[in-house]
């Protein structure tokens, strides 16, 4: 008797067990998956697709300032106007920001004041270079390098040479004094290095600047034109000769143009750049 109810008890047992598992598939269950599950954390599950796993809900990514570039600190030279300037050299290694009349032109960076011209001594029978700015102010950088603006319609009434200026600090007023007056508005920008007045050449630019109001633009106000003046000042010398728009107009030949109205944006012209400064 015993050992005819172990053999049904068995038998049963044995049913059971086949019926959990594919037949002819050992070991295979026929349960869906197990949640996963990491770092403790356990996923949900979409319920029209069980083997989707459904990432858990994060915090917002959190934004990076850019790296920093140089011990400087830079500020795009006009403030709170909507601006643009070509990226390409026109007669010299300087840039034309078209602004509107009266815009802010601000020092790029913290520095001493070298000079400040108010009166606009350009003459269109003369056309002499050193005049061509108009009311212009230089300021040498705590970085080495020296920045001009030019074509101001006014200079700050306060501003004296050698004045300790910040970054981002009023200097004058954007309009189109000197060469420009029969132009648009505009801020004649331009990078070199300190040298004496008598060498006005220089302060009308050699280092290109578009690279640099690009990237304080963009927000990465610590790239820095200090390099790029130090090779261009090893390579050329300290006082380079001049080389354009050296004479007055009665010795000279037709100048190069310049342009008088702002470049107009064209599909696929990476020369030309709209920016909007902070």
């Amino acid at each position: 008797m015993r050992s005819g109810r172990l053999a049904a008890l068995t038998g049963a047992a044995f049913f059971a067990a086949s019926c959990g598992a594919p037949g002819g598939v050992a070991g295979v269950s026929t349960l869906p998956p197990a949640t996963p599950t990491a770092n403790g954390i356990t996923a949900a599950t979409a319920p029209s697709d069980p083997g989707q796993a459904v990432p858990p809900a994060g915090d917002e990514p959190v934004r990076m300032p850019p790296p920093k570039m140089s011990p400087y600190t830079y500020a795009f030279p006009v403030k709170g106007c909507k601006v643009s300037y070509s990226r390409k050299l026109l007669v010299l290694p300087k840039t034309t920001i078209w602004a509107e009349k009266g815009c802010a032109f601000v020092s790029p960076v913290d520095g001493v004041v070298q000079e400040v011209n108010v009166k606009n001594q350009w003459a269109p029978s003369t056309d002499r270079g050193a005049d061509r700015e108009g009311r212009y102010v230089t300021v040498k950088g705590e970085d080495g390098v020296l920045y001009l603006g030019g074509h101001l319609d006014s200079v700050d009434e306060d501003l004296k040479p050698g004045a300790k200026v910040k970054a981002g600090e009023l200097l004058g007023r954007v309009g189109n004094s000197g060469n420009a007056r029969d132009t648009a508005s505009n801020l004649y920008f331009a990078i070199s290095w300190p040298t004496a007045p008598q060498n006005w050449w220089i302060r009308r630019g050699i280092v290109p600047p578009w690279p640099y109001l690009d990237a304080w633009d963009d927000g990465n106000r610590t790239v820095s034109p200090r390099k790029a003046m130090l090779t261009l000042r090893k390579r050329l010398g300290a006082t380079p000769p001049c080389t354009q728009l050296c004479a007055s107009k009665q010795q000279q030949s037709s100048p190069p143009p310049e342009e008088s109205r702002p470049p107009k944006k064209k599909d696929n012209d990476e020369d030309t750049r709209v920016v909007v400064p902070l």
